[in-house]
């Protein structure tokens, strides 16, 4: 170690420059104040050195106060920052005692027995300060959690609003594209494969009762425009389509409207020729045979006898019909050719049914086309005697009618 570098001890507090090269121990403060620095912790006996250097107790002093010539303390040893640019080897600045933070150690004296100590505290103290995450991140916008600073009720609530406010958005777009799925599945399922109908009055007793509730196969028939809601035009006549049957219970769209569902029927098939004589279904010409069920003495609202028969198809197959007895109007008809494409519809309770009996345009139903049809009924699933209502819940017991639950229509 030359002379320039051994600690300076009491006898010498002057560092051995006069006044002729312009260095005393007051000299350094002005060129330290010229780098808008305090001079805090310099004493009287020559450790001013560090305070030349431009820096307060929070600079980075990376030199050793000791290292200098006379030259050395110059204004222009500094950088913009303040640093020293000059002459200043690495193990000089450590002997100052710097951390990771930035902060100079207490002790800023280059004696060599005191070094060893003072690099070994700040190692250990950089080494503390790196495990624990700062409070700010680097741009000063983003808070870091605190684990040990912040309460255990506390913890986590930004990043819960946070996610929170995103959570609600992604939740909203879930139920929208739930509902939208959902919707798209019920159209398909009545468009494709079945259709629910409620039974509005006792034309079709004692089949189908007032208060019936029953499903419709759509893919019987084929499918038409008539099988998708409102009809729309999107195309004419029946795709996949397949004749019906003497005999079937069919729903189909009101030829007058082409919008009000009816359910009858099927008694004449394209080509047939129907009539009624003395209240005795005739087709092609031949009668059908009627065996009365009961005889019990059953009358309706009118007081007027009701007759239940089981009347015979000429494909031989069994129906159920309902008739009032000789005398009533639509019980002798004239001869109704049915045309291509089009089908005959009647009610089983006979008498009190407005079907293809009735020609009126503006009230009967008249010959139904082929395209009109909207599916065969296969079961009732529910059904509650008239009166009950969606609004009104008791009803939903009192008025119910286990007896048709799940019963196949024939």
């Amino acid at each position: 170690m030359t002379d320039e570098h051994k600690p300076h001890d009491d006898a010498a507090p002057d560092h051995g420059h006069d006044d002729g090269h312009g260095h005393d121990d007051h000299a350094a403060k002005p060129a330290a104040d010229a780098h808008g620095h305090d001079n805090h912790g310099a004493d009287d006996n020559g450790d001013v050195a560090a305070s030349a250097h431009g820096h307060d107790d929070h600079g980075h002093d990376d030199h050793a106060p000791a290292a200098h010539t006379p030259d050395d303390h110059a204004p222009a040893a500094h950088d913009d920052h303040g640093h020293d640019s000059h002459a200043h080897d690495a193990p000089a600045g450590e002997a100052h005692g710097h951390d990771d933070d930035g902060h100079a150690s207490p002790v800023a004296h280059s004696h060599d027995d005191h070094a060893a100590p003072i690099a070994a505290a700040v190692a250990g103290g950089a080494a503390a300060a790196s495990t624990k995450a700062p409070v700010w991140s680097d741009s000063g916008d983003a808070p870091f959690e605190d684990v040990d600073a912040t309460p255990v009720y506390a913890r986590g609530k930004g990043d819960r609003k946070r996610k929170s406010k995103g959570g609600s958005s992604n939740e909203g777009v879930e139920i929208f594209k739930t509902i939208f799925f959902a919707l798209l599945i019920a159209l398909v399922l009545r468009v494709v494969l079945f259709q629910p109908f409620t039974i509005p009055s006792a034309s079709m007793e004692p089949a189908l009762y007032e208060g019936d509730y029953i499903v419709v196969s759509k893919w019987s028939y084929g499918y038409s425009k008539h099988a998708i809601p409102f009809s729309p035009p999107i195309f004419e006549g029946r795709i996949l389509a397949r004749e019906p049957e003497r005999g079937d219970i069919v729903v189909f769209k009101l030829p007058r409207d082409n919008r009000t569902d009816y359910i009858k029927r099927l008694i004449g098939l394209p080509g047939d020729r129907i009539q009624m004589i003395d209240n005795v279904l005739h087709i092609n010409g031949t009668p059908l045979s009627n065996v009365v069920v009961t005889g019990a003495d059953v009358t309706n609202m009118y007081g007027m006898p009701v007759v239940t028969m089981r009347e015979t198809l000429p494909e031989g197959r069994v129906i159920t019909i309902q008739d009032y007895g000789p005398g009533m109007d639509l019980d002798d008809t004239p001869v109704f050719e049915v045309p291509a494409g089009h089908y005959f519809m009647m009610g089983d309770n006979r008498d009190n049914s407005i079907d293809s009996r009735v020609i009126d345009p503006m009230q009967g139903v008249g010959l139904v086309p082929s395209e009109n049809l909207i599916g065969k009924a296969e079961i009732i699933l529910f059904s509650w005697t008239p009166g009950a209502s969606l609004w009104n819940p008791i009803s939903w017991f009192s008025k119910v009618r286990p007896s048709r639950f799940f019963t196949v229509l024939d």
